[in-house]
């Protein structure tokens, strides 16, 4: 406990710092809690430069809560870049929680691109995957007929 204590105050240093790599280089930390933490704290210094590594995080980290907060950050973060990841988070991982939040990102993000990944999602398994896809779904939707996107789209994405 003392340990990840020291290491939040030092990662606050390096967030005031904005400080991108020393982030890049945690969200592979053995401590999932600290995983979690530069996941979101990458997403808000870097903006579109940390979509590959949060993307990274969302495909192959070991935890289903950090692949959700990574999954989560890509949607925040807004960009079509998240969107080739979020989809293969959306169609595979083995985590609901996970393609569940996924969908939902895509939602948020607001892009055509991501409509056939979410048809398929309303066949999954599991009734919040079919539904966060059908939420993800009419935002397009909306976009779609109101051509545009702004704060009330990104927030109705999911």
């Amino acid at each position: 406990m003392a340990n990840r204590l020291d290491l939040l105050m030092e990662m606050e240093q390096h967030f005031d710092n904005k400080d991108e790599e020393y982030f890049k280089n945690l969200v592979n930390h053995e401590d999932l809690i600290i995983r979690t933490r530069a996941v979101c704290i990458l997403a808000d210094i870097s903006g579109e430069r940390a979509i590959e590594s949060i993307g990274q995080v969302l495909l192959n980290d070991s935890d289903p809560l950090v692949r959700h907060e990574a999954a989560f950050s890509l949607g925040q973060l807004g960009f079509k870049s998240g969107i080739e990841p979020l989809s293969k988070a959306v169609l595979n991982d083995p985590s609901f929680f996970v393609r569940h939040e996924a969908a939902v990102a895509l939602g948020v993000i607001g892009s055509e691109e991501a409509r056939k990944t979410l048809e398929r999602a309303l066949n999954d398994e599991s009734e919040e995957v079919r539904e966060s896809a059908m939420i993800a779904l009419a935002n397009l939707d909306y976009i779609s007929h109101v051509k545009r996107t702004n704060k009330f789209t990104t927030l109705t994405g999911g």
